[in-house]
């Protein structure tokens, strides 16, 4: 697939981040898109920055709200963007949408676990299952489905656990290969990819937050904020002489931070995708810092969750030691 003109694409997790980028860029391109998301106004907002140039005529761009860990909210996108895009197959499908949290067995609830491992995992595998028929009906498609470099290393970091999160991105990454040779024998026309992104910005640590506890509030609840002073103090922070809302004004820092800081845009990472899917790559690595990990992984596998293995790492590419 050379380009993407002309094409119907649907993209989870449109509202915000690597997700409204690839609409976006797809749109300029000329395709159409079919995006979904839990929030409505983010969405709302990801087609407004579609339709700032002048659409080509006839190019649609469709919102949908679906929970992608339910299938039958996926179903009811996939009718509903037949009867909006008149159309009975896609050609593109990105399976993006993604939260952390669940991060450990022992401090998370399983709730929390099982809402991660729903959407970064779930949502891959039933976004397949629901659009194969209609990407079978093009005559070329593609699948891209997001993992992580926490697909192939299982941290973020010495003193803080990352369970849920890497378990599903690991298994997105698994599913992803094991596709290649089932589509080669069964619907060669439909290639896929697997996207391993570094350190992106984002807002996914808000997002992951917001969708975990059930509200829009930007604030931390007491039980979060109990927990945040549990992890600064295993990681030597004295937080005795700090307020919650000191903790509060920590948390915002840290958010807007990992968004816009990052040494990659998400403008960026969706530049890297969609480059990768014309390319016909089915292992895309997304970021410096991806790319030198890989390699450190593989040069070392038996240290990649020694101490000295992670500082050494985070001091190379700029990540913060935590």
């Amino acid at each position: 697939m050379k380009d993407f003109a002309g094409k119907i694409a649907v993209i989870t997790g449109g509202g915000t981040g690597m997700g409204r980028e690839l609409a976006r860029q797809l749109v300029a391109e000329g395709c159409n898109v079919a995006m979904c998301d839990i929030s409505e106004s983010e969405m709302a907002e990801t087609k407004r920055l579609c339709e700032v140039e002048k659409l080509p005529q006839g190019l649609r761009i469709t919102t949908h709200i679906a929970d992608v860990s339910i299938e039958d909210h996926l179903l009811r996108f996939r009718d509903e963007l037949a009867e909006q895009q008149e159309t009975d197959k896609i050609h593109l499908l990105f399976n993006n949408a993604g939260i952390g949290g669940g991060g450990s067995l022992f401090t998370n609830t399983r709730e929390q676990w099982e809402k991660t491992f729903g959407i970064c995992w779930g949502g891959v595998y039933l976004g397949v299952r629901t659009f194969l028929p209609m990407l079978m009906k093009a005559d070329e498609a593609h699948i891209v489905n997001t993992s992580s470099v926490n697909g192939f290393w299982a941290s973020v970091g010495m003193l803080r656990s990352h369970t849920a999160y890497s378990a599903a991105k690991f298994a997105v990454k698994g599913f992803t290969e094991a596709l290649i040779n089932d589509l080669k024998l069964n619907a060669p026309h439909i290639k896929c990819s697997v996207v391993m992104p570094g350190h992106i910005g984002t807002s996914i640590m808000s997002n992951s937050r917001k969708v975990q506890s059930g509200t829009d509030s930007d604030r931390l609840s007491d039980s979060e904020v109990a927990l945040m002073r549990e992890r600064l103090g295993m990681a030597g922070i004295d937080t005795a002489k700090m307020s919650d809302e000191q903790l509060q004004a920590f948390a915002a820092e840290q958010a807007r931070a990992f968004q816009e800081d990052a040494p990659t845009t998400a403008a960026q990472a969706a530049k890297i995708i969609l480059d990768g899917v014309k390319a016909e790559r089915w292992r895309i690595l997304v970021g410096d810092d991806a790319h030198r990990l890989d390699e450190r992984v593989r040069q070392t596998p038996e240290r990649a969750y020694d101490a000295e293995f992670y500082e050494s790492f985070a001091k190379e590419v700029g990540w913060r030691l935590g």
